[in-house]
């Protein structure tokens, strides 16, 4: 696959691996909008990447998810590359009941619901453009899960994500539409901070940098690879030579 002459949409843009792949696609003579939901990052990241285009929206309600299609649609015209990256990772302690599973955002709404009705939206969309793919940001920790117990939700999500992604890759092939799910490890990004924080007081925790790690997946996916992991992503279960 080629990495230029591409009009790009990734959710999630403005910080961690979005903003890295925002940053990698410009720099590779991309058009890229990205999306978020805070005004503040979204003119950060604009402020650092000339050119780049933003667009504010909650992808978890159908009216972001619409008025994102329908900008996209009027400003950007031969759209063909959606990346479904936005994402929240939670510590919930399932002994607790409800207590903590209902104490913060929806992960599910978040990283399976919304990035599985936005990619149906975007299917008629980008079918029949050239390169046209569908890019999922799934996790390591979907094959780790027991590395990762504190965030069950975020495991069982990236799992779905993993699943949805075969059978997606599956069903959009007939129209022309690449499906490639990337898989990452341990990213330095904003995902879950305070857990971060306190597991860090046990010692440095072995992350790759955002830019990094976009280097590595994007050179897979530029050699045509359908399911890319990095690095810690190939889990305990997992062959990387298959």
């Amino acid at each position: 696959m080629r990495m230029s002459g591409h009009r790009v949409v990734i959710t999630g843009g403005a910080s961690g691996i979005g903003f890295a792949m925002a940053k990698f696609m410009v720099d590779h003579h991309n058009d890229v909008l990205i999306c978020g939901r805070r005004p503040d990052r979204l003119d950060q990241a604009a402020a650092l990447l000339p050119g780049l285009k933003t667009y504010r929206c909650d992808v978890t309600q159908a009216s972001g998810r619409q008025g994102l299609f329908a900008y996209v649609r009027a400003e950007m015209p031969g759209v063909n590359i959606l990346v479904n990256n936005a994402g929240i990772q939670r510590d919930i302690d399932l002994t607790l009941g409800t207590g903590d599973l209902e104490n913060g955002e929806d992960e599910i709404a978040v990283n399976l619901d919304a990035p599985i009705r936005l990619s149906a939206l975007f299917t008629p969309l980008i079918a029949g453009q050239d390169c046209a793919t569908i890019v999922n940001v799934s996790s390591g920790l979907a094959f780790m899960v027991e590395a990762a117990a504190r965030c069950p939700v975020y495991c069982a999500t990236k799992a779905g994500m993993h699943a949805f992604s075969i059978a997606q890759r599956i069903q959009l092939a007939p129209l022309g539409i690449r499906v490639i799910e990337i898989i990452p490890p341990a990213v330095e990004s904003e995902l879950n901070p305070d857990s971060r924080r306190k597991r860090s007081l046990a010692g440095p925790l072995a992350m790759l940098t955002a830019d990094d790690f976009v280097e590595q997946a994007f050179a897979q996916m530029a050699a045509d690879a359908e399911e890319i992991r990095v690095a810690m992503a190939w889990g305990p279960r997992s062959d990387p030579h298959q």
